[in-house]
């Protein structure tokens, strides 16, 4: 197994339905292997956006996916309970029950071939995936069903079949006590790395999961958050609790910090050559992605990648531009000096300009870059290094020399009936950006076609550092950890630390803002945002209205497209915070009951 999901065996994606079947499997090292191998392939890729892949960030307020017969162009204005789509509630329950199979029958009483320290570590590992499936139904459906150790057998009638949803706080406790006891025999993180298995699950993983499943469980949504009153099984349990335990936030600062502690993972930082060590921020941001097994990267999954490149590319590229950023997350971005550009929004949607950033709308640059072309908007100007790491927007220049030359590269022109702008067909962005936060460079679209092979991340050090800052900042504010850790990924993104010291700005009066700001943006685009602003509970607001691009669609030029312009009302209202259960679902378990308002 190279890396997480690399392997899967056909023969065993159902579990054997008798015995003498399962004896068999067990009883050999290289099926108990391969029966492990399809447990790992229940890891979901979350890579492609578009259509019936991955739903996190079409329905997140960063990103229109824009092809409009896509699922989640509907679900962002009319999702009902009978919308089947991105519905993972069966899939993550095989995904359990083969892991429960494999954690009864891996040991030496079937197995005498493998070694018994090795088939611990086997069912550590069978354990722990079970643990992250179970983590997956959570985040998304909220209090789940918690299947018997034992697996129901397939013929069980539907009376055997029915139990009831767990509390949320019991599924979080009965998580956290899995990943508790497979912890000891799971190996050492960044362990293997000549046998390519070092991503298997590992302490470190275990770790993450923890540290991102506890930080989920102490936000607004799910802790004392009396909208869920109601919110009961048939026998009156409560689901949600209903009272605030600031303590949970201290769980979840000592989980990450747990994992800062092994001092195995560092952010990575790319040095320039013959500087003794100095480092390029936004080579660094980039290569982050694209070097595998990188001092970050926690947890990878080997996955087809063409869609970061494919969707994010212009079409003089080869590319589709079909992932665009809403106009809020590119204002999320600080500029060059540190400071927010935008401090919220007028009720027209005109931005609140915060003075003191140097940031303004007005004109263009006589200065071209290596960013941008003479010409572009001062709207990009003078911006953070994460901002031209991840955002293409009119005038920006491409990351390599498809569509252009290496001396000089193409230029993005964005507007209605721009080279890389809207047209009559269908791949161009609505809203006049596009994302290149993990396109290759080594990419070509171009015939002949290549795809840069890179992983998946799908936990890195950068989200513990902020987890464990927000957490901290929940339970004891002014703790010397907060600025300290978000310091360090301000200064890897090369912008100013907060403090009182040379260089450093004045930190922030409201710490709180000041996190969830350097979150949004430094883990933009990689499927975090959808679950923030639900577990925060501030999805009503920002996901729920309008949203702003660029005059993409009637702006026929430079001048006519740089106005802000709504492309999509959106509507979020308070049963979206939890995914609708199907009917179907709800009829096989006469105990379970459905998530509210749906």
């Amino acid at each position: 197994m190279s890396v997480l999901g690399a392997c899967k065996k056909d023969f065993l994606g159902q579990i054997p339905d008798d015995a003498l079947a399962i004896e068999d499997v067990f009883q050999k090292d290289d099926l108990t292997r391969a029966f492990l191998a399809n447990v790992y392939s229940n890891i979901r890729s979350e890579t492609d956006h578009s259509g019936e892949n991955v739903p996190w960030e079409g329905l997140s307020d960063e990103m229109d996916v824009t092809y409009v017969n896509y699922p989640m162009f509907t679900m962002n204005t009319n999702w009902t309970k009978a919308t089947t789509n991105y519905n993972y509630w069966d899939f993550y329950y095989k995904a359990i029950r083969n892991a429960s199979y494999f954690i009864q029958n891996a040991n030496s009483d079937n197995n005498k071939i493998t070694d018994p320290a090795l088939l611990a570590k086997w069912r550590a590992e069978a354990r722990m995936l079970r643990a992250y499936f179970y983590f997956m139904l959570l985040r998304q459906y909220g209090p789940f069903v918690m299947m018997p150790e034992v697996p129901i057998a397939p013929d069980a009638t539907i009376e055997e079949f029915s139990l009831p949803r767990s509390s949320y706080d019991e599924c979080v406790n009965y998580i956290v006590s899995e990943i508790d006891k497979a912890y000891p025999d799971l190996q050492e993180p960044k362990q293997d790395i000549p046998t390519g298995d070092y991503n298997r699950m590992n302490k470190g993983i275990a770790l993450g999961v923890k540290s991102r499943l506890l930080l989920y469980a102490a936000s607004p949504l799910v802790n004392g958050n009396t909208d869920y009153a109601d919110f009961k099984n048939l026998d009156g349990k409560q689901l949600i609790n209903q009272s605030y335990d600031v303590s949970k936030w201290k769980k979840a600062a000592d989980a990450a910090k747990a994992l800062i502690d092994l001092n195995v993972y560092a952010l990575y930082k790319e040095p320039l050559a013959n500087t003794g060590g100095v480092y390029n921020p936004a080579v660094s941001l980039k290569n982050v992605f694209l070097s595998n097994w990188n001092s970050e990267s926690i947890m990878v999954k080997a996955s087809d990648v063409t869609p970061y490149d494919q969707n994010g590319a212009p079409r003089p590229a080869g590319g589709w531009s079909s992932w665009g950023p809403t106009q809020s997350a590119v204002d999320s971005y600080f500029m060059a000096n540190g400071l927010p550009p935008i401090t919220g929004y007028n009720g027209d949607g005109s931005p609140i300009i915060n003075p003191a950033s140097g940031y303004t709308e007005s004109g263009t640059t006589a200065t071209a870059t290596s960013n941008y072309a003479a010409g572009a908007s001062m709207m990009y100007v003078n911006r953070e290094p994460r901002f031209y790491v991840a955002i293409s927007f009119n005038q920006s220049k491409w990351i390599n020399a498809a569509g252009g030359t290496q001396a000089n590269p193409l230029v993005l022109l964005m507007y209605y009936g721009g080279a890389s702008g809207g047209y009559t067909g269908a791949n161009w962005s609505k809203t006049g950006y596009s994302t290149r936060k993990l396109a290759s460079p080594s990419t070509s679209l171009l015939a002949p076609v290549t795809i840069s092979p890179r992983f998946e991340i799908k936990m890195r050090l950068a989200e513990i550092y902020l987890n464990y800052v927000e957490a901290l900042n929940e339970y004891n504010p002014g703790h010397s950890d907060i600025l300290t850790y978000l310091n360090m990924v301000r200064e890897r993104a090369g912008i100013p630390q907060y403090g009182g010291g040379a260089g450093q700005i004045t930190p922030p009066s409201d710490m709180r803002a000041a996190i969830r700001q350097e979150r949004r943006v430094e883990l933009a685009f990689e499927n975090f945002r959808f679950f923030d602003t639900r577990r925060w509970k501030i999805a009503e607001q920002v996901e729920n209205g309008p949203f702003y691009g660029m005059n993409a669609t009637n702006g026929t030029n430079n001048t006519d497209f740089q106005k802000r312009t709504v492309f999509e009302t959106r509507v979020f209202t308070k049963k979206h915070y939890f995914w609708n259960i199907l009917q179907s679902e709800l009829n096989r378990d006469k105990k379970l009951v459905g998530n509210p308002w749906w």
